[in-house]
């Protein structure tokens, strides 16, 4: 079971590049894309041919914002647009698919950078998801939460943590609520595996950041603990261009 996430910043951007051709060569058996900018019927016929996946796609009512696809190999037991609150979903963040028993999350968590009604906003949507999911572990369901979760988690996950404790994605408000997910009956798989790699999954596109490695690791896979046993790997595929984001793989080995 292979499952990658990308926040590819503009699908028919990305479309344009051929850089979905990647991805789709992987064959995964599930792709989440974030931050798609577009509702589906806004694919012309040559965008469309490019797809070469079934999927579900979750757009914003604001034109040209936000949006989530998941693209599968085989037709999902469930699938669930949004969370069950107008306040988030009207932003087109959160696809839940679920199979065998797992159920998927395809989450672009917000942005808090435009102000700091944006951070308000961005905190109150970690916490009805985290809900949602206590509610869901309670029922003993299994859980994998991938996406940009728009916040490093330690000061490990990126290049300057000193210069940015005052800026939005490294707020010690928005971390605490990412340890919080981690109190809460889940896995940061990549740290688990890799307590000391240093890697990173996005890089502003000004200063040449990603020629000179200053990122910061955005984009996770947090897996309830009892599926940490099964988790082969997470790669970050940070070689693989096209977006401000690189792609992000977690291959499972089965699962109960």
């Amino acid at each position: 079971m292979r499952i990658i996430t990308w926040n590819v910043n503009g699908i028919r951007a990305n479309l344009g590049k051929n850089a979905l051709d990647w991805a789709f060569a992987q064959e995964p058996d599930f792709l989440c894309l974030q931050e798609v900018k577009a509702r589906e019927e806004q694919l012309n016929e040559e965008q469309r041919a490019m797809l070469k996946l079934p999927f579900v796609w979750n757009a914003a009512q604001r034109p040209g914002y936000s949006g989530v696809t998941t693209f599968f190999k085989q037709q999902p037991d469930e699938i669930v647009t949004g969370m069950g609150a107008d306040t988030f979903d009207v932003e087109g963040r959160v696809i839940q698919t679920l199979w065998a028993g797992c159920r998927l999350f395809n989450i672009y968590f917000p942005n808090g950078t435009r102000g700091h009604h944006r951070v308000e906003y961005k905190l109150a949507f970690y916490a009805h998801l985290l809900d949602l999911c206590d509610a869901l572990h309670e029922k003993g369901e299994s859980l994998i939460i991938t996406g940009d979760f728009n916040t490093a988690h330690m000061p490990i996950d990126l290049k300057n943590p000193k210069q940015n404790e005052k800026t939005s994605g490294f707020l010690p408000e928005e971390r605490v609520w990412v340890q919080k997910f981690l109190d809460h009956g889940f896995v940061d798989a990549y740290r688990r595996l890799y307590p000391e790699k240093v890697e990173y999954t996005w890089w502003t596109y000004r200063m040449d950041a990603r020629k000179r490695g200053v990122g910061w690791r955005l984009d996770y896979f947090l897996v309830s603990e009892n599926l940490m046993p099964f988790v082969k790997d997470v790669i970050i595929h940070d070689k693989v261009m096209g977006s401000d984001h690189c792609p992000v793989e977690l291959v499972l080995e089965s699962h109960p």
